[in-house]
């Protein structure tokens, strides 16, 4: 017996406006659920956020989660530039070393994402 999830597509901005605004002209929830069709959990779910900050807090939903968590600090960025610059003969492995070496956050990157990085910073030179 497998057990098949229920999908319920993500309410919109216009849906939640339309909800409270129909719930307070009227005072009626199951009446502003219908015409915005939404579940009454939903209204619920929903009157929390919208009693603490009205329509502003039901426009959109903010993320938390961060935009791109793996993207290298630019302060190690400037980091592995700068040591190419003074050791323009070290590889990506030493320059990958040195970095973790005197990092103060304790920070290591590899020494792939240090080619990367400079491949990079020579590309935007040349053009």
């Amino acid at each position: 017996m497998s057990k098949t999830r229920i999908y319920y597509p993500e309410t919109t901005a216009q849906q939640r406006y339309q909800l409270f605004k129909i719930w307070e002209q009227t005072g009626d929830i199951n009446l502003a659920c219908n015409r915005a069709r939404v579940s009454r959990s939903t209204f619920y779910y929903w009157k929390e956020r919208f009693d603490k900050g009205g329509y502003a807090a039901i426009a959109k939903p903010k993320s938390n989660a961060p935009k791109n968590p793996r993207r290298t600090p630019p302060d190690i960025v400037e980091r592995i530039k700068s040591i190419k610059q003074k050791n323009p003969e070290w590889g990506k492995e030493r320059i990958a070393k040195e970095v973790a070496r005197v990092d103060p956050k304790g920070r290591t990157v590899g020494a792939t994402t240090v080619f990367r990085i400079l491949k990079r910073a020579q590309q935007q030179n040349d053009s």
